[in-house]
């Protein structure tokens, strides 16, 4: 029964990975796409290490802080409003992958 437990508690950890990972590659494309992929306005790059790398060194919550606040060019939540912090976690740890 142990062994079915631990492998049950694995799957369904898999599961909301996977599913955490769609939710945020669907909210990239509904969302973010627009200013990441080009990097408009100084946004940095979707998925370039290098563009991410400065910002990550300032830790997650400075990164929250400044996506639900905004920064430069960015407006608050940039395009995903009704975003909460969990999926804009999400969205940062999405686009400064390298996919």
């Amino acid at each position: 029964m142990k062994k079915v437990m631990i492998a049950v508690s694995a799957a369904v950890l898999f599961f909301s990975a996977a599913v955490n990972a769609h939710e945020a590659e669907e909210l990239y494309n509904k969302a973010c796409v627009a200013c990441h992929a080009a990097g408009a306005a100084g946004a940095p790059k979707a998925f370039d290490k290098e563009a991410w790398a400065p910002r990550l060194a300032k830790g997650m919550d400075t990164l929250l802080k400044n996506a639900k606040t905004g920064i430069n060019a960015m407006p608050p939540k940039g395009m995903c409003m009704d975003c909460t912090d969990d999926e804009l976690k999400a969205l940062i740890k999405y686009m400064s992958s390298g996919k």
